[in-house]
């Protein structure tokens, strides 16, 4: 990596350094006027002290900072920002004067020494050309130093006075003559071979006057050799200065410091000392630094850091489960208690009950016996005192025993009590007929407990409601509606289809045909028939979910020409597989469907109320606080999990509930339980229809209607159940002995057996059909002249309608000419379905997208939780990539780094990616039935990328606590972890595309090669129009610009020409840090809008 940037420096080096002696030659300009003051006061043989020298100094520095400001952004903006900051950390001798004051005394004509404006830039434009090569870091020829002209001072190290008097102070545009009195450079300068003047050095370097090493001829510490033959000639001061590259001469070594440019000291115990450091730099706490070390022994940090971190990992590993573990504890306590309470109070009502029965019985037994008494004895005294006689006007023997004003006896008063009690109900909280008056709204209900209270109070009124109403059919719910009773009715939905048949595209197949009939509401309906029927696809068209079909006929509901999806919001959609959420237990997956799919204005105790009561229908109050279960890990039963899968559609209260094959692979038991439960939405007004396989006798009488569907898609009875043996019977079909009934006609839709009676498959849809007067197909007319003509030849039959089937043979390449036309017609179905916008009529309006929003943040992190021990290991692998790279790849000061932040981009990059994938590749098929459902998509894509944002924010805090402690770089950590902050929210984006767009594997290998190619790319150099604008795409290129440009901010002073010349190289700019954090995060957002599209386009409706 130090060979590319060397040859990639080099390869631009004439442009790069063409462009940077503007900036030299405003500095050492700067620096040539600065001395002035001291030259001119030593001329005059004057004593002035330091500190004037000093004041005299920023005074002219002030107004040739300005002067020279303009000049240095137009052509040096790129690696400088802030010119005065940069000048004041290069060229800031202040109580440093020291050099300049010894050379002033030492050489009398100081100020006619001083490189002026025109050699500064003919050396920077001499030493571009030749690419500063230490070996040949002269100048080219010029009037003072030619081939005919070469007088010492021409020499590295040494300087001539001029001849002639210079104004500094103006810009000269060519090299004055100085040829005169020839001597060594003064210490803290350097002087060019090729040049006769010297040039201030800037801070961060060392520039002692050099010593002749007798044995190899070079003047150390540098790389010049006096001129042989001349004895008189000495080592002179350093001779060069550039970038680190080509010549470090002149650089402040490493485990020293250079506070001015001829003194160097040693770093003391407990600091650490870079190449060029003007100061030496305190170690941290969890470090050690030996006397002259120029890096940080960081071994006892990093030990520390991975014992920490591992044992923080490892314990999220473990117990990452247990705060949500504890919170629902923590509500089934509540829960259980709120239950208890309400069973309590059941069981006391019943008690007053039976004891005001028999109270009322005993007090009745009683004053009949008291009555009888008292009557026996009343006639027994009149038969004695008076003799029967005719009844007489005169007389009143009946005025004495009218009582007057009395007082009713105790026992009437209890009587009285006792009924009085009866009319006004028991005041409990359990759902009687004043439970609306005498509890408070389910909108006054705050506490968890009263809202549990009323939902169990409810429940239990409707348990006792549904022991009086056992044999209630819907229209007895609907009297009893009328009459006043509290039933909850939801909008009826009837579907009715005529003559609807499904054509493949492309292939002219029936997969259904010639159905008609109609669903209607408060019935349970169940569709069965033989394996490829078409039962599946019947229900599909019924729901609207049928694609890569010609349909034809018409699908009415309640009784008009509407789309089902104007009725989406109360219509759902069970389907055969259990697509629930693994890693959320029972309750929380039918909660979160209630309060994403159930009127936005209903109170908070109403939803609870119908999640309470669908967990308890479905019988799955004893794992409701279970995990659902993966794959990997397991959790409830195949039965439970199938109830599940029902009830995201049961808590939603639907008028229309479809469901695919919800009974496969449940018991008798289970099975009977979940019919028991569709039967009671049902009596509620529900539109149920589902597809069955193989049900018992008990379940199959459980049913109101039942479709058989024969193969081809072809009807073959459409009824009550109470009817479908009658039919069969009458056509020649009975059900023998001990035979279920519906095991029996599937049986013979499949051919498995053969009727007695002479009738064949073929013609059961076209009884049907000739039973109900519906047309009949004109290729089946055959089959109906055959029911006519029993005593036909069933062989040549069967030869006609084999005959009918036959279809011409197609070339292959036409054939997959219209299987490609067929996919591009499913693929445009697919998508004029997911943007088909439809006229709501379902009178819901459901929660809005931040409403729902807020709900997905819940579940999502309680998922993200339960998941933490992933996490875990994704932090883990973080900090030891941290570990390594930051071991392996020092910091070069060369590069600024570019190795280590090229390898970091690729490893932070490839391990953020592979578990960002999991966001949106391990829960699709839950979206797609969610979305189908009409739950928000942006509502899920927003919570998952917000929930996301907390391991964007925590992972480069663990990458860099390895990292770059490690690596030790100058920039700070705050600049670093904010490039990577941005960088893992680009890259996040980017696996969300990828995540959404590919299955899993495909995905995984994406995110590994993205990293490494784009990386590989931004690196080579932009030489064509289109190299520059594929490197420009590549966001590798815009964190390594960040990168670098964050450290070589920090290389000032003596690094200045090793700063602008590498960032030249690089094409970077000092000025883009911010332009490239923007573009990271642009290009993390575009990432993210392409992903949301394409989770929009992969709706399976």
């Amino acid at each position: 990596m130090d060979y590319f940037m060397i040859k990639q420096m080099n390869g631009m080096k004439m442009k790069a350094l063409l462009v940077s002696h503007n900036l030299f030659l405003s500095i050492f300009t700067f620096t040539s006027l600065l001395l002035l003051p001291h030259v001119q006061c030593a001329d005059k043989g004057d004593s002035l002290a330091p500190t004037f020298y000093t004041q005299e100094i920023y005074k002219e520095l002030q107004g040739l900072t300005t002067t020279l400001t303009k000049d240095i952004k137009e052509d040096l903006g790129f690696c400088i920002k802030d010119v005065n900051k940069d000048w004041e950390e290069a060229f800031n001798f202040n109580g440093k004067l020291d050099f300049v004051e010894a050379c002033v005394k030492q050489k009398g004509d100081f100020r006619g020494r001083m490189c002026t404006t025109a050699e500064i830039r003919y050396y920077f434009q001499s030493f571009f050309l030749e690419g500063g090569s230490s070996a040949s870091s002269y100048v080219q020829p010029n009037q003072n130093c030619n081939l005919t002209s070469w007088v010492s001072g021409c020499e590295p190290g040494w300087s001539c006075s001029a001849d002639d008097k210079i104004d500094i102070t103006k810009d000269i545009k060519d090299v004055p003559s100085r040829i005169k009195d020839c001597q060594p450079c003064c210490e803290g300068f350097f002087c060019p071979q090729g040049l006769t003047c010297m040039i201030t050095c800037p801070l961060g370097s060392y520039c002692p006057l050099a010593t002749l090493n007798q044995t190899t001829g070079v003047c150390e510490p540098y790389s010049y050799q006096i001129p042989t033959g001349e004895t008189d000639h000495t080592c002179g001061s350093a001779d060069v200065w550039s970038g680190v590259v080509n010549n470090s001469d002149i650089f402040c070594s490493p485990g020293s410091y250079c506070p001015s440019p001829i003194r160097r000291v040693s770093c003391d115990k407990g600091y650490y000392c870079r190449t060029g450091s003007t100061h030496q730099n305190r170690c941290s706490r969890l470090s050690s630094c030996n006397p002259n070390t120029s890096t940080q022994n960081m071994r006892a940090y990093a030990a520390l850091m991975i014992v920490a971190m591992s044992t923080l990992l490892i314990f999220i590993y473990n117990f990452s489960d247990q705060v949500l573990a504890t919170r629902e504890r923590r509500k089934a306590k509540s829960r259980e208690a709120a239950a208890k309470h309400v069973r309590e109070h059941v069981q006391a009502r019943e008690r007053w009950r039976i004891a005001k029965d028999l109270a009322k019985k005993s007090s009745t037994g009683l004053q009949k016996q008291l009555s009888r008494t008292f009557s026996r004895k009343k006639s027994n005294k009149q038969g004695d005192l008076f003799p029967p006689t005719l009844p007489d006007s005169s007389s009143k023997p009946e005025e004495p025993s009218k009582p007057k004003n009395k007082e009713p006896s105790n026992l009437s008063k209890m009587m009285h009590s006792i009924e009085d009690d009866e009319q006004q109900g028991f005041d409990f909280q359990i759902g009687d007929k004043n439970i609306k008056k005498q509890m408070p709204k389910g909108k006054n209900l705050h506490t968890h407990s009263q809202i549990l209270r009323y939902a169990y109070g409810q429940i239990e009124k409707e348990k006792a409601q549904q022991e009086q109403n056992k044999n209630m059919t819907f229209s007895g719910v609907i009297s009893m509606a009328a009459e006043g009773g509290e039933v909850n009715t939801r909008p009826p939905i009837e579907v009715a289809f005529n003559n609807l048949t499904l054509t493949l595209k492309g292939k002219n197949k029936h997969v259904l045909r010639c159905v008609s009939g109609k669903i209607m509401p408060g019935r349970v309906s169940a569709v069965m028939g033989p394996s490829g029927a078409g039962k599946t696809t019947f229900l599909s068209a019924l729901a609207g979910k049928a694609r890569g079909c010609n349909i034809s006929g018409s699908i009415l509901i309640n009784g008009k020409n509407e789309s089902i999806h104007s009725y989406k919001k109360i219509t759902g959609f069970v389907p055969q597989d259990d697509i629930v959420h693994g890693n959320l237990t029972v309750e929380e997956n039918l909660r979160f469907s209630a309060r994403c799919r159930l009127p936005a204005d209903m109170p908070k105790p109403d939803k609870v109320l119908i999640v309470e009561r669908v967990i308890e229908s479905l019988g799955l109050q004893p794992v409701r606080d279970s995990l659902v279960g993966t794959v990997e890990k397991r959790g409830i039963s195949g039965g439970q999990k199938k109830r599940v899968n029902v009830g995201l559609e049961m808590v939603m209260e639907p008028s229309l509930l479809i469901l695919d094959e919800p009974t496969t692979g449940l018991d008798s038991a289970s099975s009977s339980l979940l019919l028991k439960a569709l039967r009671r939405e049902a009596l509620e007004g529900v539109n149920i229809c589902m597809v069955l396989h193989q049900p018992s006798y008990t379940l199959f009488r459980m049913f109101d209607d039942i479709v058989f569907l024969a193969k081809g898609g072809l009807t073959a009875y459409h009824g009550p159940v109470k009817e479908v043996e009658e039919y069969f019977a009458g056509i020649g079909i009975p059900v023998p002995d001990r035979v279920n009934p519906p095991d029996h006609f599937i049986d013979i839709l499949e051919g498995l057996e053969k009727p007695t009676s002479g009738v064949t498959v073929e013609t059961l849809p076209v009884r049907w059909m000739l039973h109900n007067g519906y047309p009949v197909p004109p290729d089946m007319l055959h089959l109906a002249d055959q029911i006519a003509a029993p005593s036909s030849d069933a062989t040549n039959a069967t030869h006609t309608s084999k005959g009918t089937e036959e279809t011409s043979d197609l070339s292959f390449f036409v054939e997959l000419w219209e299987d490609f036309k067929s996919n591009i017609r499913t693929q445009k179905d697919h998508i004029e379905a997911i943007f088909l916008r439809t006229k709501d009529l379902s009178e819901r309006k459901t929660p809005n997208v931040a409403r729902q929003y807020r709900y997905f943040l819940g579940r999502v992190g309680k998922q993200q939780l339960r998941e933490a021990n992933l996490q875990a290991v994704d932090y883990l692998l973080l900090l030891v990539a941290g570990a390594i790279l930051g071991t392996l790849t020092k910091v070069n000061d060369e590069t600024f780094g570019s190795l280590g932040y090229t390898y970091t981009i690729i490893s932070v990059s490839l391990l953020c990616k592979i578990a960002a994938l999991r966001s949106f590749t391990t829960d699709k098929l839950q979206y797609w039935r969610e979305s189908a459902a009409g739950i928000s998509s942006l509502a899920h894509f927003l919570s998952k990328d917000t929930i996301d944002l907390f391991s964007t924010i925590t992972k480069p805090v663990v990458y860099l606590s390895m990292f770059y402690y490690l690596s030790n770089p100058r920039s700070s950590f705050e600049s670093n972890y904010i490039i990577l902050v941005c960088l893992v929210y680009c890259v996040t984006g980017m696996a969300y595309a990828l995540a959404v767009f590919f299955q899993p594997s495909p995905a995984q290998l994406w995110s590994v090669l993205l990293p490494v190619v784009m990386t590989l790319i931004a690196k080579q150099n932009r030489d064509t129009a289109f190299m520059k604008i594929l490197v420009q795409l590549c966001y590798p290129k815009w964190a390594l610009e960040a990168f670098i440009i964050a450290n070589a901010e920090r290389y000032t002073g003596v690094w200045l020409i090793t700063r602008c010349s590498s960032l030249m190289s690089s094409g970077y700019d000092v000025n883009q840090w911010h332009i490239s954090l923007l573009v990271l995060i642009l290009n993390g957002i575009i990432a993210r809008i392409v992903a949301f599209i394409g989770l929009i386009l992969s709706q399976k409706r």
